[in-house]
């Protein structure tokens, strides 16, 4: 399962859905698993209306990534291929700011390595979140956690 991870990136241009599935698709996907992460309008921590979210990340954040990826591959019994890209920068609302794709010869495994992946984004790769609201203030969000 080596070159199961085909695609593992922080970027600061627009994310493409498309070429995530691309990447993973072939004769022996029978099933692909996709995730991608929006930027909203609303928080739960939010005083106000979210305007804009500005990520950063840590400069190791590409290769803990691409770690992450494979051991997520490497959690199955089953063969699968990944690709996955979390975006940097400032984006507004509507915007991608994470795009997974997973692929496995049978659905349940693709959801599995797909939602195993995301969850250990959130906990896990060093990037964090500016939140910007309507009213001019801005925070971080999560560094409590």
């Amino acid at each position: 399962m080596a070159d199961a991870v085909r695609i593992a990136r922080i970027s600061d241009v627009p994310l493409d859905l498309a070429a995530h599935i691309a990447a993973v698709s072939g004769p022996t996907a029978g099933g692909i698993a996709t995730f991608v992460g929006t930027v909203r309008d609303h928080d739960p921590g939010a005083r106000g209306e979210v305007t804009l979210l500005e990520y950063s990340s840590h400069p190791d954040a590409q290769r803990i990534l691409s770690e992450i990826a494979a051991s997520c591959a490497a959690s199955t019994d089953a063969e699968c291929a990944i690709a996955v890209t979390h975006r940097i920068g400032k984006l507004g609302v509507g915007d991608l700011a994470v795009v997974v794709a997973v692929s496995s010869a049978h659905r349940a495994p693709a959801f599995d390595v797909c939602r195993a992946l995301i969850e250990r984004i959130k906990t896990d790769l060093p990037i964090w979140k500016r939140q910007h609201e309507n009213d001019g203030t801005a925070s971080w969000v999560g560094l409590d956690t």
